[in-house]
């Protein structure tokens, strides 16, 4: 394994659990999954990346804030923290 290819991850930096489903409103993963991800391998790691968006889909309310990294991709401009639209 090469060991300086970089790990894909999932995270948008909006850790927060849900508590009902125990799914982070980020990502969707669950804290097991967060906390293992550096020791899966790859092949799992893709395996549980493809539940993600089913799994967010599911969460009872999405967070309100655009996350930093969203902001720096260029994705997302800011939105006033009252700004519910979303």
């Amino acid at each position: 394994m090469n060991s300086s290819a970089p790990i894909k991850s999932p995270c948008i930096l909006v850790c927060a659990i849900e508590p009902e489903s125990g799914h982070c409103y980020g990502c969707g993963r669950n804290r097991d999954e967060i906390a293992g991800w550096m020791n899966f391998s790859a092949e799992f790691r893709d395996q549980i990346m493809e539940e993600l968006p089913a799994r967010v889909s599911k969460l009872e309310r999405r967070p309100r804030r655009v996350t930093r990294r969203a902001r720096l991709r260029g994705d997302t401009k800011r939105r006033d923290v009252l700004d519910i639209s979303s």
